[in-house]
């Protein structure tokens, strides 16, 4: 039963993940140009489609809200709803809720939606198309997996020693 409620959780960060992307580029991709290479930003700069302030204001926004919300969110998963005790039980736990967000990240937004759709095309900026190259996208999994385990390791350390 657990395993079930913990993929669903995934799911869920994935959604929520999605809405976030979805927000991000409700008034168009520029919105989220933050998280596309320096070279699109600059390009998208050039052609005075924003500024490098509103670029910065726009990853630290995005920094400031969805990594705070990923952690409470699995933490409140794994630890208010699921009842988890102990670092192991509390480490597979977000491991698999953040592993399931980073697969819908990679391959529904990055994959899909990123790459084969027109909704996150920058006027100005095709011929620097893919935007996720097939070296970022390796380095996006790489630092996913690793990332997604060293962020559930510390966070199960700190809830091992508080409960």
């Amino acid at each position: 039963m657990i395993v079930i409620k913990v993929i669903i959780e995934g799911l869920g960060l994935g959604f929520l993940l999605y809405l976030i992307c979805a927000i991000g580029i409700r008034n168009g991709a520029v919105g989220m140009v933050h998280l596309y290479s320096s070279e699109v930003q600059s390009r998208v700069i050039k052609n005075g489609l924003t500024t490098a302030e509103e670029i910065r204001k726009r990853s630290i926004l995005f920094k400031c809200v969805c990594i705070p919300g990923y952690f409470i969110y699995v933490l409140v998963c794994v630890y208010a709803i699921n009842g988890a005790r102990g670092f192991f039980n509390g480490f597979w736990q977000m491991f698999a809720i953040l592993s399931i967000m980073n697969v819908i990240d990679r391959i529904l937004v990055d994959g899909y939606w990123v790459g084969h759709t027109e909704a996150w095309n920058i006027p100005g900026t095709e011929d620097l198309k893919p935007y996720i190259t097939s070296n970022d996208k390796k380095k996006k999994w790489f630092a996913g997996t690793v990332g997604m385990a060293i962020i559930s390791a510390i966070l199960s350390g700190i809830m091992y020693m508080i409960l």
